[in-house]
């Protein structure tokens, strides 16, 4: 879109392909941040500022002023006389969040979570406040799009603007979630608005990410280059019909292979696949004798100071692919108790190859059908397509046992 004459800003979490996370700041990673960076971090830099004496919400706007400034030092950078494509990436969704914060910040009582909490979570007050503080910061997320939207008015870009409005993978920290191919780890939100599209709907066609790239392009009027997977979603977007709009998109197929590099001995991935129908989800474990969330190598040492504490605030202290927080304190914490230890099993025990779920009498994923006769047919028949679809694709995970992954990364820091 660059070289097709678009304006390109960025924001946060951001990086160019090839260019490390933890890149140093270089004017192209984060190129206008010159309001702050701290918005990333929102519960805990709006609980500074009203430690020292400001209202929660003249602290809140604090936070919303900075992700405004930035978005104005954009449009006031770019030349007007091109259209303008910017990214939005704030990571407060991301652990770690202020403890307490989303009663605190945002009303959001725990105790009235308490019967809603999804089966493969324990129902105790940990968990609750730990969930209370995730939906905070999404509140906080939802009030940042605001903001954008405003600017947009005030400049009259709205009008003419698509905004696109997504996660990248399930919330974090939680059994089931991040680093899981589990609906509550894939199942993110896609919201789009603007020109073209036929609003107030809700649409059940499934959709992967990567088709996001080829609606940009043929939103810009760019040609869409051969090597791009996806396909462009403007087919739907363009639709008046709610519900099942395209009747091909009725499957997606999610894969992974490594999150934290050090998560297991040797470097070595978790490779997993899966194919999601809307009725079932079947999953293939590629290498079933492996830890899915990572080794517990500190629990192997005598002397390994594995405190709640630590585990809720060091993802790598232990079964580092599952980000640290209260939820994955408690799980450690209560892992020999009679109650915490199935909770602890479902986010950290060994899983077999294949996993089957029916959606429609087991919509939490609790009970793996794989195995069972009555569900032989299915079974077979997801896995062929799973493994057609991957075949068609030259997945390296197919070929030669997955040596392609299976080598320890090329980049990071030496070891």
């Amino acid at each position: 879109m660059r070289d097709s004459g678009y304006s390109i800003g960025k924001t946060y979490k951001v990086w160019s392909p090839g260019q490390p996370a933890d890149a140093p700041f270089d004017g192209q990673r984060h190129a206008y941040e010159s309001a702050g960076a701290r918005f990333g971090r929102f519960s805990q830099q709006v609980t500074k500022i009203v430690e020292k004496g400001r209202p929660v919400e003249e602290a809140k706007k604090v936070l919303y002023d900075e992700v405004s400034g930035n978005f104005r030092s954009f449009l006031a950078a770019r030349d007007p006389a091109k259209p303008f494509h910017y990214w939005f990436g704030p990571t407060n969704t991301h652990r770690q969040w202020q403890k307490g914060s989303g009663k605190a910040l945002w009303n959001i009582d725990p105790d009235a979570l308490k019967g809603k909490i999804p089966p493969f979570l324990p129902d105790v007050p940990e968990i609750r406040e730990d969930l209370a503080d995730y939906l905070g910061e999404v509140a906080a997320l939802d009030a940042a799009i605001g903001v954008l939207i405003e600017e947009m008015k005030k400049t009259g870009e709205y009008d003419n603007t698509l905004i696109v409005v997504s996660g990248d993978h399930g919330a974090p920290g939680f059994p089931n979630g991040k680093c899981n191919l589990y609906t509550f780890g894939t199942g993110v939100s896609l919201a789009i608005a603007g020109p073209g599209v036929k609003g107030g709907r809700v649409v059940d066609d499934f959709v992967n990410l990567t088709d996001i790239a080829p609606t940009f392009l043929e939103a810009a009027g760019v040609e869409i280059p051969t090597v791009v997977t996806g396909r462009s979603l403007w087919g739907i977007l363009k639709s008046e019909k709610s519900g099942q709009v395209d009747p091909e998109r009725t499957w997606t197929v999610t894969g992974r292979e490594r999150h934290v590099d050090e998560a297991r001995e040797n470097f070595l991935p978790y490779p997993q696949r899966a194919i999601h129908s809307g009725q079932h989800l079947y999953i293939i474990n590629f290498k079933p004798e492996r830890t899915p969330l990572g080794d517990f190598f500190i629990l192997d040492k005598k002397d390994h100071g594995l405190t709640p504490e630590r585990v809720g605030q060091d993802t790598r202290a232990v079964a580092a692919d599952f980000d640290a927080g209260p939820t994955k304190a408690w799980l450690f914490a209560n892992r020999d108790t009679e109650f915490g230890r199935r909770y602890f099993d479902i986010a950290f025990a060994k899983r077999p190859r294949e996993e089957l779920y029916d959606l429609a009498k087991d919509p939490y994923e609790t009970t793996n059908l794989a195995s069972d006769p009555a569900y032989a047919e299915i079974r077979s028949q997801l896995e062929a397509k799973l493994l057609a679809e991957l075949e068609r694709t030259g997945d390296p995970r197919l070929k030669n046992g997955g040596a392609y992954f299976e080598n320890p990364p090329l980049s990071g820091p030496a070891r």
